[in-house]
């Protein structure tokens, strides 16, 4: 005799049986995360720019073929036009083509530098919450010293003395850009580490490492995800804010923050908005569709979303 579903639900039976009996497939947890995720239509919104943009970056020979660093003062600022999309900078520089390349930096800058912080924070954070006490302390005490300093200033302090590149802003942005991060996965730890499962692993002898990773990181892993999304948007910030003060990204290399700072004076952003608001633009749009897709990413992963 079949089984229905109502009989089923109504002995109390989990949905997960009740698929099962009635021949529905199981949703995975991958799949239910991205179904979640694409009701969030600004978060959707969010990831196709991200993805255009980086397509952008990486064919940027193809899309913007002008040389970005090549300079002609006898076409120094001109208006957008056939030749130049978006004008020329002072110094007769392809606006459109530094905007495009620049995106390769304001990446790679949020991807590395959140990389290095990720995973400092996992080993610190892990080591705090599982382990307790004076290792905890420790940590802790390192990570409210740091907290307290202000990011910007101890970045720029840092950057002047080993000199100003792309590669020295992602590093010292990693180092310091880990402590939230930290705390969040010790909260999750502290908690997990309290399980049942997680005792009958200790019990029969699985090192600490192994629980570690294997036990502990993967339940305590989606609040760090969401965290993570939301630092990439704050490192891109940091960069482009330590290049526009001179000490980031250098010209003639473009960065958004640089390309910026040619507009410092009052009568360049009156008369010539052409080669400042483009890399304004693209600043605000980056930081707001990866912040939005952040939002859909803490949605998603909420176990009370239905």
């Amino acid at each position: 005799m079949a089984v229905q579903s109502s009989d089923l639900s109504r002995a109390g039976a989990p949905p997960a049986l009740v698929a099962v009996q009635i021949g529905t497939p199981v949703e995975t947890p991958l799949v239910r995360t991205w179904r979640r995720f694409r009701r969030h239509r600004l978060a959707m919104a969010g990831l196709v720019f991200i993805l255009l943009i980086a397509v952008m970056g990486i064919a940027a020979p193809i899309v913007a073929p002008q040389d970005p660093i090549k300079t002609n003062l006898s076409q120094a600022l001109e208006p957008p036009n056939a030749a130049h999309w978006l004008g020329t900078d002072p110094v007769g520089r392809d606006v459109w083509s530094r905007t495009v390349y620049a995106i390769r930096i304001s990446l790679s800058v949020g991807i590395v530098a959140v990389g290095i912080s990720v995973a400092i924070a996992i080993v610190l954070g892990a080591l705090a919450g599982y382990y307790g006490g004076l290792v905890d302390m420790f940590i802790m005490r390192l990570t409210d010293i740091i907290m307290t300093i202000p990011g910007l200033v101890i970045i720029m302090a840092v950057v002047s003395v080993i000199g100003p590149s792309i590669y020295n802003v992602m590093v010292v942005i990693g180092i310091l850009g880990w402590t939230g991060m930290a705390r969040l996965l010790r909260g999750q730890i502290l908690s997990v580490r309290e399980r049942d499962f997680i005792a009958a692993a200790q019990s029969i002898g699985v090192s600490d490492a192994r629980i570690m990773a294997l036990h502990l990181l993967p339940n305590a892993v989606a609040p760090l995800l969401v965290a993570a999304t939301f630092s990439v948007a704050g490192a891109i910030l940091t960069e482009a804010a330590l290049s526009f003060l001179g000490f980031g990204v250098l010209p003639p290399t473009p960065s958004w923050g640089n390309m910026l700072n040619a507009a410092r004076s009052l009568s360049r952003l009156q008369e010539n908005p052409w080669f400042w608001v483009p890399p304004g633009m693209m600043i605000l749009l980056t930081v707001l569709a990866i912040n939005f897709i952040g939002d859909g990413l803490r949605d998603a992963l909420d176990p009370r979303t239905k």
